[in-house]
Protein backbone atom coordinates (compact mmCIF):
# COMPACT_ATOMS: atom_id res chain seq x y z
CA UNK A 1 0.00 0.00 0.00
CA UNK A 2 1.27 3.30 -0.39
CA UNK A 3 1.81 4.31 2.96
CA UNK A 4 3.95 1.17 3.17
CA UNK A 5 6.21 2.11 0.20
CA UNK A 6 6.37 5.69 1.42
CA UNK A 7 8.05 3.99 4.89
CA UNK A 8 9.93 1.30 2.78
CA UNK A 9 11.51 4.31 0.12
CA UNK A 10 13.85 6.02 2.44
CA UNK A 11 15.65 2.46 3.59
CA UNK A 12 16.06 1.86 -0.47
CA UNK A 13 19.96 1.02 -1.81
CA UNK A 14 20.40 2.85 -4.87
CA UNK A 15 22.21 0.07 -7.40
CA UNK A 16 24.49 1.81 -9.98
CA UNK A 17 24.47 0.38 -13.11
CA UNK A 18 26.73 1.82 -16.38
CA UNK A 19 26.74 -0.87 -19.46
CA UNK A 20 25.70 -3.19 -21.71
CA UNK A 21 21.54 -3.55 -21.20
CA UNK A 22 19.65 -4.79 -17.90
CA UNK A 23 16.71 -6.65 -18.19
CA UNK A 24 13.47 -6.80 -16.01
CA UNK A 25 11.07 -9.74 -15.81
CA UNK A 26 8.34 -11.03 -13.38
CA UNK A 27 5.79 -13.23 -12.95
CA UNK A 28 6.78 -16.47 -14.28
CA UNK A 29 5.40 -18.77 -11.87
CA UNK A 30 7.34 -21.86 -12.85
CA UNK A 31 5.77 -24.80 -12.02
CA UNK A 32 7.13 -29.03 -12.88
CA UNK A 33 3.04 -29.06 -13.67
CA UNK A 34 3.44 -26.81 -16.93
CA UNK A 35 7.39 -27.25 -17.72
CA UNK A 36 7.41 -24.74 -21.40
CA UNK A 37 7.80 -21.60 -19.32
CA UNK A 38 10.82 -23.03 -17.66
CA UNK A 39 12.66 -24.27 -20.63
CA UNK A 40 11.97 -21.48 -21.95
CA UNK A 41 13.26 -19.28 -19.03
CA UNK A 42 16.23 -21.50 -18.84
CA UNK A 43 17.43 -20.83 -22.48
CA UNK A 44 16.46 -17.30 -21.81
CA UNK A 45 19.39 -17.38 -18.79
CA UNK A 46 21.59 -19.23 -21.55
CA UNK A 47 21.27 -17.28 -24.28
CA UNK A 48 19.37 -12.91 -23.36
CA UNK A 49 20.10 -12.71 -20.05
CA UNK A 50 24.01 -14.25 -20.17
CA UNK A 51 24.58 -11.24 -22.48
CA UNK A 52 23.03 -8.61 -19.98
CA UNK A 53 24.77 -6.57 -17.22
CA UNK A 54 21.98 -7.74 -15.36
CA UNK A 55 19.05 -9.42 -14.66
CA UNK A 56 16.14 -8.25 -12.29
CA UNK A 57 13.08 -10.66 -11.12
CA UNK A 58 10.33 -8.77 -9.80
CA UNK A 59 8.25 -11.20 -8.03
CA UNK A 60 6.75 -14.35 -8.50
CA UNK A 61 9.61 -16.57 -10.32
CA UNK A 62 7.76 -19.47 -8.89
CA UNK A 63 4.22 -20.57 -8.58
CA UNK A 64 4.90 -21.73 -4.97
CA UNK A 65 8.27 -21.58 -2.64
CA UNK A 66 7.66 -23.07 0.94
CA UNK A 67 11.06 -22.52 1.99
CA UNK A 68 15.05 -22.63 0.95
CA UNK A 69 14.85 -26.32 1.81
CA UNK A 70 12.78 -27.33 -0.80
CA UNK A 71 14.55 -30.11 -2.91
CA UNK A 72 12.24 -30.65 -5.47
CA UNK A 73 13.88 -31.13 -8.62
CA UNK A 74 12.47 -29.17 -10.76
CA UNK A 75 12.65 -26.11 -8.41
CA UNK A 76 16.16 -26.90 -7.86
CA UNK A 77 17.56 -27.12 -11.97
CA UNK A 78 16.03 -23.30 -12.12
CA UNK A 79 18.16 -23.13 -8.99
CA UNK A 80 21.33 -24.03 -10.60
CA UNK A 81 20.63 -22.33 -13.77
CA UNK A 82 20.61 -19.36 -11.82
CA UNK A 83 23.94 -19.77 -10.08
CA UNK A 84 25.34 -20.76 -13.73
CA UNK A 85 24.36 -16.67 -14.66
CA UNK A 86 26.01 -15.52 -11.39
CA UNK A 87 29.33 -17.57 -12.38
CA UNK A 88 29.33 -15.73 -15.61
CA UNK A 89 29.72 -12.27 -14.43
CA UNK A 90 25.72 -11.55 -14.34
CA UNK A 91 24.18 -9.67 -11.68
CA UNK A 92 20.78 -10.94 -10.53
CA UNK A 93 18.54 -9.54 -7.93
CA UNK A 94 15.32 -10.76 -6.73
CA UNK A 95 12.66 -9.41 -5.40
CA UNK A 96 9.85 -11.22 -3.59
CA UNK A 97 6.39 -11.81 -5.10
CA UNK A 98 3.08 -12.63 -3.40
CA UNK A 99 3.89 -16.59 -4.62
CA UNK A 100 7.42 -16.73 -3.29
CA UNK A 101 7.43 -14.36 -0.53
CA UNK A 102 9.99 -16.81 1.34
CA UNK A 103 12.90 -16.54 -0.13
CA UNK A 104 15.87 -16.19 2.61
CA UNK A 105 19.61 -16.43 2.98
CA UNK A 106 19.15 -20.10 2.08
CA UNK A 107 18.08 -19.02 -1.62
CA UNK A 108 20.64 -16.79 -2.56
CA UNK A 109 22.98 -19.26 -2.06
CA UNK A 110 21.67 -21.64 -3.60
CA UNK A 111 21.31 -18.94 -6.83
CA UNK A 112 24.15 -16.43 -6.50
CA UNK A 113 21.12 -13.91 -6.74
CA UNK A 114 20.92 -11.07 -4.19
CA UNK A 115 17.40 -10.56 -3.03
CA UNK A 116 16.36 -6.89 -2.76
CA UNK A 117 13.19 -4.93 -0.99
CA UNK A 118 10.38 -4.20 -2.45
CA UNK A 119 9.93 -1.13 -3.61
CA UNK A 120 13.58 -0.12 -4.18
CA UNK A 121 14.61 2.40 -6.46
CA UNK A 122 17.44 1.50 -9.22
CA UNK A 123 19.89 4.12 -11.00
CA UNK A 124 18.98 3.19 -14.68
CA UNK A 125 21.83 4.72 -16.76
CA UNK A 126 21.23 8.32 -14.72
CA UNK A 127 17.43 7.73 -14.81
CA UNK A 128 15.84 6.71 -11.18
CA UNK A 129 13.56 4.26 -11.13
CA UNK A 130 11.08 2.58 -8.93
CA UNK A 131 10.63 -1.13 -8.83
CA UNK A 132 7.32 -3.28 -6.76
CA UNK A 133 6.48 -6.30 -7.74
CA UNK A 134 2.87 -4.34 -8.24
CA UNK A 135 0.07 -6.15 -5.52
CA UNK A 136 1.19 -3.68 -3.02
CA UNK A 137 -0.66 -1.35 -5.61
CA UNK A 138 -3.92 -3.05 -5.48
CA UNK A 139 -5.66 -1.69 -2.81
CA UNK A 140 -9.14 -2.23 -3.96
CA UNK A 141 -8.87 -6.07 -3.52
CA UNK A 142 -8.96 -5.46 0.31
CA UNK A 143 -8.99 -9.45 1.24
CA UNK A 144 -5.90 -10.20 -0.60
CA UNK A 145 -4.05 -6.94 1.51
CA UNK A 146 -5.55 -8.38 4.65
CA UNK A 147 -3.63 -11.80 3.66
CA UNK A 148 -0.41 -9.91 2.43
CA UNK A 149 -0.34 -8.24 5.83
CA UNK A 150 -0.22 -11.74 7.66
CA UNK A 151 1.47 -13.79 5.72
CA UNK A 152 4.29 -11.11 5.12
CA UNK A 153 4.99 -10.66 9.07
CA UNK A 154 8.10 -12.52 10.51
CA UNK A 155 6.41 -14.16 12.98
CA UNK A 156 3.99 -16.17 10.62
CA UNK A 157 6.75 -16.73 8.32
CA UNK A 158 8.95 -18.56 11.37
CA UNK A 159 5.87 -20.36 12.57
CA UNK A 160 4.92 -21.50 9.14
CA UNK A 161 8.79 -22.52 7.90
CA UNK A 162 8.89 -24.15 11.26
CA UNK A 163 6.27 -27.01 9.57
CA UNK A 164 7.41 -30.52 7.83
CA UNK A 165 8.48 -29.95 4.71
CA UNK A 166 5.34 -31.68 2.72
CA UNK A 167 2.84 -30.07 5.25
CA UNK A 168 3.97 -26.70 3.71
CA UNK A 169 3.99 -28.14 0.62
CA UNK A 170 0.15 -29.28 1.33
CA UNK A 171 -0.66 -26.03 2.51
CA UNK A 172 1.45 -24.14 -0.75
CA UNK A 173 -1.50 -26.25 -2.50
CA UNK A 174 -4.72 -25.46 -0.74
CA UNK A 175 -4.05 -21.58 -0.93
CA UNK A 176 -3.40 -22.06 -4.45
CA UNK A 177 -6.42 -22.78 -5.16
CA UNK A 178 -7.84 -20.65 -2.71
CA UNK A 179 -6.35 -18.16 -4.59
CA UNK A 180 -8.16 -19.31 -8.00
CA UNK A 181 -11.17 -19.18 -6.69
CA UNK A 182 -11.26 -15.60 -5.61
CA UNK A 183 -9.64 -14.22 -8.47
CA UNK A 184 -12.66 -16.12 -10.44
CA UNK A 185 -15.24 -13.85 -8.48
CA UNK A 186 -13.15 -10.85 -7.87
CA UNK A 187 -14.00 -8.18 -10.95
CA UNK A 188 -10.52 -7.91 -12.87
CA UNK A 189 -10.57 -3.76 -12.14
CA UNK A 190 -10.14 -4.61 -8.45
CA UNK A 191 -6.99 -6.64 -8.92
CA UNK A 192 -5.16 -3.89 -11.31
CA UNK A 193 -2.83 -1.38 -9.65
CA UNK A 194 -4.71 1.46 -8.42
CA UNK A 195 -3.82 5.05 -10.06
CA UNK A 196 -3.81 6.72 -6.64
CA UNK A 197 -2.04 4.37 -5.13
CA UNK A 198 0.87 4.68 -8.24
CA UNK A 199 0.75 8.23 -7.45
CA UNK A 200 1.67 8.13 -4.25
CA UNK A 201 4.25 5.64 -4.40
CA UNK A 202 6.16 8.00 -7.21
CA UNK A 203 5.62 11.08 -5.58
CA UNK A 204 6.70 9.18 -1.52
CA UNK A 205 9.95 8.25 -3.49
CA UNK A 206 10.58 11.41 -5.55
CA UNK A 207 11.27 9.79 -9.38
CA UNK A 208 9.01 9.85 -12.63
CA UNK A 209 8.98 6.18 -13.72
CA UNK A 210 7.76 3.17 -12.01
CA UNK A 211 8.11 -0.62 -13.34
CA UNK A 212 6.31 -3.50 -11.88
CA UNK A 213 4.52 -6.77 -12.40
CA UNK A 214 2.13 -8.56 -11.07
CA UNK A 215 -1.22 -7.29 -12.56
CA UNK A 216 -0.35 -9.18 -16.08
CA UNK A 217 -0.65 -6.89 -18.10
CA UNK A 218 1.81 -6.09 -20.19
CA UNK A 219 1.58 -1.78 -21.40
CA UNK A 220 4.36 1.31 -20.70
CA UNK A 221 1.15 4.07 -19.29
CA UNK A 222 2.09 7.38 -20.31
CA UNK A 223 0.36 10.16 -17.66
CA UNK A 224 1.23 13.51 -16.06
CA UNK A 225 1.72 13.89 -12.18
CA UNK A 226 2.03 17.12 -10.70
CA UNK A 227 2.28 18.83 -14.30
CA UNK A 228 5.12 16.61 -15.20
CA UNK A 229 5.57 13.62 -17.04
CA UNK A 230 5.68 10.27 -15.77
CA UNK A 231 5.23 6.25 -16.83
CA UNK A 232 4.45 3.23 -15.32
CA UNK A 233 6.12 -0.04 -17.11
CA UNK A 234 4.01 -3.18 -16.48
CA UNK A 235 5.34 -6.42 -16.77
CA UNK A 236 4.05 -9.26 -18.60
CA UNK A 237 3.79 -12.94 -17.58
CA UNK A 238 5.15 -15.95 -19.27
CA UNK A 239 2.11 -18.18 -19.45
CA UNK A 240 2.41 -18.73 -23.15
CA UNK A 241 4.83 -16.58 -23.77
CA UNK A 242 8.00 -14.37 -22.49
CA UNK A 243 7.73 -11.14 -21.43
CA UNK A 244 11.06 -8.51 -20.75
CA UNK A 245 11.59 -4.72 -20.43
CA UNK A 246 15.43 -4.10 -21.67
CA UNK A 247 16.86 -1.20 -20.70
CA UNK A 248 20.11 0.26 -22.39
CA UNK A 249 21.19 3.41 -22.45
CA UNK A 250 19.48 5.20 -24.67
CA UNK A 251 16.12 3.80 -23.87
CA UNK A 252 13.89 1.05 -23.01
CA UNK A 253 11.69 -1.33 -24.59
CA UNK A 254 9.09 -3.77 -23.22
CA UNK A 255 9.25 -7.13 -25.12
CA UNK A 256 7.09 -10.00 -26.03
CA UNK A 257 9.31 -13.43 -26.69
CA UNK A 258 7.61 -15.51 -28.46
CA UNK A 259 7.65 -19.14 -27.38
CA UNK A 260 8.28 -21.87 -30.08
CA UNK A 261 5.18 -24.61 -29.43
CA UNK A 262 6.21 -28.32 -28.94
CA UNK A 263 5.71 -30.61 -31.55
CA UNK A 264 2.75 -32.27 -31.13
CA UNK A 265 2.29 -36.27 -30.53
CA UNK A 266 1.16 -38.46 -32.75
CA UNK A 267 -2.16 -39.76 -31.73
CA UNK A 268 -3.07 -43.80 -32.70
CA UNK A 269 -5.30 -44.53 -34.76
CA UNK A 270 -8.88 -45.73 -33.74
CA UNK A 271 -10.55 -48.22 -35.78
CA UNK A 272 -13.77 -46.60 -34.13
CA UNK A 273 -16.18 -44.39 -36.55
CA UNK A 274 -15.88 -41.01 -36.01
CA UNK A 275 -18.31 -39.33 -33.76
CA UNK A 276 -20.10 -35.92 -34.56
CA UNK A 277 -18.42 -33.12 -32.60
CA UNK A 278 -20.26 -30.31 -31.60
CA UNK A 279 -18.84 -26.64 -32.84
CA UNK A 280 -16.98 -24.32 -30.16
CA UNK A 281 -15.80 -21.13 -30.54
CA UNK A 282 -11.66 -20.57 -30.90
CA UNK A 283 -10.04 -19.42 -28.16
CA UNK A 284 -7.97 -16.85 -29.13
CA UNK A 285 -3.92 -16.87 -27.93
CA UNK A 286 -4.59 -13.55 -25.87
CA UNK A 287 -7.98 -15.30 -24.49
CA UNK A 288 -5.81 -17.86 -23.00
CA UNK A 289 -2.99 -15.93 -21.57
CA UNK A 290 -5.93 -13.70 -20.05
CA UNK A 291 -7.62 -17.10 -18.51
CA UNK A 292 -4.69 -18.52 -17.00
CA UNK A 293 -3.04 -14.78 -15.64
CA UNK A 294 -6.36 -14.71 -13.74
CA UNK A 295 -5.62 -18.00 -11.93
CA UNK A 296 -2.62 -16.76 -10.97
CA UNK A 297 -2.51 -13.17 -10.36
CA UNK A 298 -4.10 -13.13 -6.68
Amino acid sequence: MPSDIAVQCSLTTRAERSALSTLFISDLHLDAGEPAAGEQFLEFLGGRAAAAEALYILGDLFETWVGDDDDEPYRDRICTALARLATRGVACYVMHGNRDFLYQRGFMQRTGARLIADPVIVDLYGEPVLLTHGDALCVADRPYQRLRGVVRSPRWQRRFLRLPLRLRRSLAEQARHGSQRHTQRTASPIMDADPAAVDAALRACGVRTLVHGHTHRPAVHEFELDGRPARRIVLGAWHDRGSALCWEPGGFRLEELPRVAAAPQPQPQSQTQPQPQTQTPAQTPADRSESAAADRRW
